[in-house]
């Protein structure tokens, strides 16, 4: 590991005031929305063990001492095929190059080859740049010092942390870390906001989690869920009307399951989730549609805040 500078550890004066990005980038399933989820301290970004999870930049505001840190979770970069793809795989790239400092986070029970690419490209980065070896409960020490004796010196990383996003050991440091290495400046956001996702996105990616959650194979990256309709009413909570696109006629048969089973079970974890993030009652319609095309809808990509060329 390499020594960190001076004032990274140093700056524990809560006058001292610090805003800044923190992008958190690697490759699918690395861990990137655990993290962010436990840094904010709710859930904000949508996780499952399957990979491409997250398809848009996810920002998490966080307040450490006198620092507001605000992370980007991007999706996992991988190698495109589709236009969807591409989008996505150009969007982490972009939060990278924006941001203050790139954490990227090598998962240590995956093979060392696709987070060597990601650290490769980003050699011409300028941004503070660290490496966080994630999932370090799941490995022998040995493992963990062949992996990041093949990561540290393909960048210039500042530091390199042992973390574990699930349980937590390691991060703390890293945030700390993180909130001495953000520039000086006025904050960005307000002190209580966690993320500047709209609650219709929100809602709609945490009923797209359920799904990839309950079917199976390919089907879950061919689907997705838009939000139509939300409906507040003192004292009664809140009508939410979400549409999920699938392709074809034998998906939407896919999704509603035997006797509509599946989409119960769907909307039944996603309406309990939601009432407790939402803090009130919530009452959720679904509707399957065959859309073949809306993978290359510009509409979609907007709500994702993805380019479309």
């Amino acid at each position: 590991m390499t020594g960190a500078p001076e004032t990274a550890d140093s700056v524990t004066d809560a006058t001292v005031r610090r805003a800044g990005y923190a992008a958190l980038i690697g490759a699918p399933n690395a861990g990137k929305s655990t993290l962010l989820n436990r840094f904010v301290g709710t859930k904000i970004s949508i996780v499952t063990h399957k990979v491409q999870t997250t398809r848009s930049r996810v920002l998490g505001v966080v307040a450490s001492g006198g620092s507001q840190i605000v992370f980007v979770d991007t999706p996992g970069i991988f190698k495109p095929r589709r236009r969807l793809d591409r989008a996505m795989v150009s969007a982490a790239w972009n939060g990278a190059a924006d941001a203050d400092a790139v954490v990227l986070l090598a998962d240590a029970t995956a093979p060392v080859d696709a987070a060597r690419e990601i650290a490769h490209g980003l050699r011409g980065n300028r941004s503070h740049l660290l490496l966080a070896i994630n999932k370090v409960d799941a490995v022998r020490r040995e493992s963990l010092l062949a992996l990041t004796g093949a990561l540290k010196d393909t960048a210039p990383f500042a530091r390199v942390f042992m973390i574990s996003a699930r349980s937590g050991d390691g991060t703390a440091d890293l945030m700390r870390y993180l909130a001495g290495v953000m520039p000086e400046g006025p904050w960005f956001f307000p002190a209580d906001q966690m993320t500047d996702m709209p609650r219709r996105l929100l809602a709609a990616e945490i009923t797209r989690e359920k799904l990839f959650l309950n079917v199976h194979q390919e089907l879950p990256y061919e689907l997705t869920v838009q939000t139509e309709q939300w409906e507040e009413t003192p004292g009664k909570g809140v009508r939410i009307g979400q549409v999920i696109h699938v392709r074809r006629p034998g998906h939407r048969a896919i999704v509603l399951g035997k006797g509509g089973e599946t989409i119960k079970r769907v909307g039944t974890a996603a309406r309990l989730e939601l009432a407790g993030l939402l803090d009130c009652p919530v009452h959720l319609d679904l509707f399957v549609r065959v859309t073949p095309g809306w993978d290359n809808d510009p509409e979609h990509f907007r709500a994702w805040n993805l380019d479309f060329e």
